[in-house]
């Protein structure tokens, strides 16, 4: 055997200039602006007084802020445990070949399509008592029901909205998992005479063990910062029922200019999502560990 080693080109590097231009521009540049922004009292563009960890601990002690956290993490939480269940049933009972398969991709991706300001002001429609569907079937059976004036309503209907919205999208990952399964799994169960929770269990389930992570990781980021839905829906009312972090923050930085606590509160947001993406991550990846571990065992 020779010791030839391969020839490295460093001009490749080119290749990714562009995209670490934009990342700079686009990321790393508005995150130092807003680092900027969390340690200093700004009265105005000339005007700016250093403050170091003040508005840190301001934001630390700030009640509103703690409830708004609250309702955030209860939200996103109700859509992974709604949406990941129901998007993988979708795509287990979708089908796998043919026209139907491609009419069937069509339908369940068109919600996707939808901007999000359509989707609130559909479902803002859709809830009125008096020309929506939703809210004249709720009347119709009893039900006094009224996402403006009810917050149980309202934080429901935010919910079913999300719902509608992207549930179709972790189902086209779920199917994309599905459809990536070889055939001799499938038959080898078949022999062995696997039931069909057996095959999901021990076969369909695993093997979307990754696509599942992207579809938990980008649903939660998502939600986590959810805003123009909920914001033109309810306004985040009724009082604060459907006010979320993301609103929240956009109106001590745009509704008060309280650009300092509004920075502090943007790099402590930024952390959240990173330390419970982390968490997410690291727990389907135990998952995955685990289920190898007790097949070898």
């Amino acid at each position: 055997m020779s010791n030839t080693t391969k020839p490295v080109n460093q001009k490749a590097w080119f290749l990714v200039l562009p995209v670490i231009v934009c990342v700079a521009f686009s990321a790393i540049l508005p995150l130092m602006t807003v680092v900027n922004y969390s340690v200093q009292d700004i009265f105005s563009p000339e005007r700016r007084v250093f403050v170091g960890t003040e508005w840190f601990a301001a934001v630390m002690r700030d009640e509103e802020l703690h409830l708004a956290l609250w309702r955030q993490i209860q939200f996103s939480l109700a859509v992974l445990l709604v949406e990941i269940p129901l998007g993988i049933a979708l795509a287990l009972s979708m089908p796998a070949q043919g026209w139907k398969s491609s009419a069937v991709l069509v339908l369940v991706a068109l919600s996707l399509l939808i901007p999000w300001n359509v989707v609130g002001t559909i479902w803002q429609i859709f809830g009125r008592a008096d020309i929506g569907l939703l809210g004249y079937f709720l009347q119709w059976v009893g039900m006094e029901y009224s996402y403006t004036g009810n917050s149980t309503h309202a934080w429901w209907t935010v919910l079913a909205m999300d719902v509608w919205h992207w549930t179709p999208l972790v189902a086209l990952l779920a199917f994309a998992g599905l459809r990536s399964i070889p055939d001799a799994y499938y038959q080898a169960a078949s022999i062995d005479g696997a039931s069909k929770w057996a095959v999901f269990r021990y076969i369909q389930l695993p093997k979307m063990r990754g696509v599942l992570m992207i579809a938990v990781l980008l649903r939660f980021m998502d939600s986590f910062m959810i805003y123009t839905e909920p914001f033109v829906l309810t306004g985040g009312g009724p009082g604060n029922a459907t006010t979320f972090l993301s609103q929240y923050l956009t109106t001590k930085a745009v509704g008060q200019f309280d650009l300092g606590p509004a920075a502090a509160f943007s790099l402590i947001y930024f952390l959240i999502i990173l330390l419970f993406c982390f968490v997410l991550y690291n727990w389907m990846q135990s998952l995955g560990t685990s289920e190898k571990e007790q097949g070898h065992g």
